[in-house]
């Protein structure tokens, strides 16, 4: 087997062959895993308040992710004159969480235990879930990693204690992550002009400790400003709700905002953080490719992942 899982001698095309993420080796034995970035599905969407459909958001994302599989010794920049994702940064596909239907403690302990198997084996875990849920067990399992603070990238402050009884919905993440005594803090950049968060909701956020930046404000500031709101040299984890883009490039989610992100405004804002802060874990969320026939919204959430992989390691080489 050649690099990356590539047989000598065959083309293995993009639409051949089994639709692990860009294609590359998938690794079922946890125990087993030697790599520098670890791919984990979490198709969850039990957490979802209203259009459900985000557990085949990571089948779709891998599929999507093959359109970038041609083998290439790395992807080359012409823009930046510079090659990312090279043959020497090792890239695993876990395959997927085991998922209980209607047993959201027991789905969220298998995703926790995916995340820590990459993170004992020292890989930096890559999550695509599901719904924003997903990031509640993938914060639990960074208990033992240190401080660290969030950059959140999405339409909706998920900032909620509780709402009908519900404490671990898509509606919760932000909140229950603010309560981990290792997560220093909180930059949660696309909130807009939505009705899932009340006044009081905000003003608790800020209070324990948010920086909230709507797609407007973040646009104003550019990446470089934004970036030096972080705090400096913060260890960082990075949770991607792909509804922070504007639903006319990304339809294909849930809960679809207008007025967010364009491609550009994502790319620039995780490539000048990635060149000050150390990037230790991502999750993706909340593609639900039912809503999007055209499968852009999942080629643009692969596209998304790959490249600030590609940034994260061109800043460690």
């Amino acid at each position: 087997m050649a690099e990356h899982g590539y047989q000598s001698g065959r083309l293995d095309l993009p639409f051949v062959g089994i639709s692990t993420f860009a294609k590359r080796p998938y690794v079922a034995d946890w125990s087993a895993l030697e790599a520098d970035v670890a791919i984990l599905g979490a198709p969850f969407d039990a957490g979802t308040q209203w259009r459900s459909g985000a557990r085949f958001g990571p089948r779709a994302v891998r599929e999507a992710s093959t359109l970038f599989s041609f083998g290439h010794a790395g992807a080359y920049d012409h823009e930046d004159d510079a090659i990312y994702l090279p043959g020497s940064v090792r890239m695993v596909d876990m395959g997927d969480a085991d998922i209980v239907h209607t047993d959201t403690l027991k789905s969220h302990s298998n995703i926790e235990t995916g995340v820590r198997a990459a993170l004992a084996a020292g890989a930096l875990p890559v999550v695509i879930g599901g719904d924003h849920s997903v990031n509640i067990p993938c914060i639990n399992a960074f208990d033992d990693q240190g401080p660290f603070h969030i950059l959140q990238i999405d339409a909706h402050l998920d900032f909620v204690d509780e709402r009908h009884g519900v404490r671990y919905g898509h509606g919760n993440p932000m909140r229950r992550a603010s309560e981990k005594d290792y997560v220093t803090g909180l930059t949660q950049v696309g909130i807009r002009n939505v009705s899932s968060t009340a006044k009081e909701g905000y003003e608790d956020a800020r209070a324990r400790g948010s920086d909230i930046l709507s797609v407007r404000q973040a646009r104003a500031l550019g990446p470089v400003t934004l970036s030096e709101r972080i705090p400096e040299k913060s260890r960082l984890y990075v949770t991607i709700d792909i509804d922070a883009f504007c639903p006319s490039i990304a339809p294909g989610t849930g809960t679809p905002s207008h007025g967010g992100f364009l491609y550009y405004d994502v790319l620039e804002m995780l490539q000048e953080v990635s060149k000050h802060h150390e990037i230790i874990g991502i999750d993706l969320v909340e593609v639900a490719p039912d809503y999007d026939p055209t499968g852009s919204t999942a080629i643009l959430a692969a596209q998304v992942l790959l490249n600030v992989l590609g940034f994260i390691f061109h800043q460690r080489a």
